[in-house]
């Protein structure tokens, strides 16, 4: 009788926990359904390899490509080479690295740093390598319209203290490619092409009976870049602003210029021999009512003096008109962040040879020089910081959150959850076999 009992308050304990479990393993389907899990922004392809000599054991390796999921026309992309576990036949008296080459030809864009990377650490006296991964930066060119595709060739693997003796490892097949779509993914070098530019009225003494600037713009910018650059010749750049939708318009001043007010932009340039900073002007057609609201494109040239990459950045934007002679004009200068700037790259190639000039004989004329005028304007814009108020607008979607790595997982709550469920399905069965025993 005792035990009859003590089997029944067991079943009726298990039963009550079981109902409490239910309730476990719901709320961790709703935490699962419910947490935000990460984007992969990246797409990885596997590709085999056959190795051969040098110090590396390995006969075979399994060799993944990685790269954004989408990139866009005129910018750079890194491109990850996943290089798997290696074995060495005898370990390194000193520690050192590995060092891997991989040839890689792209349609669609160039490799712009060609060449040896540096790998795994190699301790001393160790044979076996742990998995590592070097990159390449992939330029894609600017009329790229669809996608760019990565075939790797030849990979060589060495140690860095005896880099002449190396594993040369081929790949399976000579005609299998990562592709990597044009879109508007994560194809940039700099992440976000959104930049956040702080304007304010030049000159300060302009008149702003409303108190609109300081303020602050979020400007979405695109650089088109040549795909034929030469050395010592001028590569145009077509700069496309354009203002987010949601951000704050920019309002027009007292005493703006509604005839013909202009957009000046300045793009700072490095690389290839390219001056410092190159500026351009268009006439500004975005004014609507008493506001910017859109922004004209503007041409900007520049001249690279050599062969190699140039790297553009985007700088200050001025709307408005400058100040000429002794007539002002009040102005709304944008000032550029300095830091987490988009960036836009090009190629430029060796000039064309001249062509040999044949031997002529110049016949002389008597001219007589005529004098002629030489008129000087000059143009400048002058912004002094003041402490107005500041239009803030939001610049980005919600977070995402962390997913699983911001706290336990919800399928431990339903594992938890099942597992008491049978416990209570097995108490009440318990409780029905005792009740009929009476």
């Amino acid at each position: 009788m005792l035990t009859s009992q003590a089997w029944r308050r067991l079943a009726h304990k298990t039963s009550t926990l079981g109902l409490a479990s239910t309730l476990i393993a719901f709320v961790g389907s709703v935490f699962i359904l419910s947490t935000p899990t990460a984007a992969s922004a990246d797409v990885t392809k596997q590709f085999s390899y056959t190795c051969s000599n040098g110090p590396f054991t390995n006969p075979t390796l399994q060799v993944g490509l990685s790269a954004p999921d989408s990139v866009t026309a005129g910018q750079t992309f890194e491109l990850k080479v996943n290089i798997p576990t290696l074995t060495l036949t005898d370990g390194p008296q000193t520690a050192t690295t590995v060092q891997a080459t991989l040839a890689l030809t792209p349609t669609g864009g160039t490799v712009t740093d060609t060449g040896p990377k540096t790998g795994a650490q190699v301790p001393a006296n160790t044979t076996d390598v742990q998995a590592s991964s070097v990159v390449y930066k992939v330029s894609v060119a600017a009329a790229t319209t669809s996608k760019v595709s990565v075939r790797p060739g030849e990979l060589r693997l060495a140690l860095a203290n005896a880099s002449t003796v190396a594993t040369t490892c081929t790949p399976s097949s000579t005609t299998e490619v990562l592709d990597v779509p044009i879109g508007t993914g994560g194809g940039g070098n700099n992440g976000d092409e959104v930049v956040t530019y702080n304007c304010n009225l030049s000159p300060d003494t302009a008149s702003d009976p409303e108190d609109d600037y300081p303020a602050e713009v979020d400007i979405r910018v695109a650089m088109t870049t040549p795909t034929n650059a030469t050395a010592n010749a001028d590569a145009q750049i077509t700069w496309t602003n354009t203002i987010e939708t949601g951000s704050d318009p920019l309002p027009i001043p007292t005493g703006f210029p509604t005839g013909t007010p202009k957009i000046f932009a300045t793009v700072k340039a490095s690389g290839a021999g390219s001056p410092a900073s190159a500026s351009g002007e268009a006439s500004l057609t975005g004014v609507t009512g008493n506001e910017i609201r859109t922004i004209s494109s503007v041409t900007v040239k520049l001249k690279p003096t050599s062969t190699g990459t140039v790297t553009l950045t985007p700088g200050d934007l001025v709307f408005g008109a400058a100040t000429t002679g002794t007539t002002t004009a009040p102005a709304i200068k944008c000032t550029a962040p300095t830091t987490n700037l988009p960036t836009f790259t090009f190629q430029v190639a060796a000039a064309t040879s001249s062509p040999t000039p044949t031997n002529t004989t110049p016949t002389p004329t008597n001219t007589t020089p005529t004098p002629t005028g030489t008129r000087t304007s000059t143009a400048t814009v002058t912004v002094t910081p003041t402490s107005r108020r500041t239009s803030q607008t939001p610049k980005a979607g919600a977070d995402t959150g962390g997913g699983g790595m911001m706290g336990p997982d919800g399928r431990m709550f339903i594992l938890t959850g099942t597992v008491l469920i049978g416990a209570a399905a097995a108490g009440g069965l318990i409780m029905r076999r005792r009740s009929i025993r009476g």
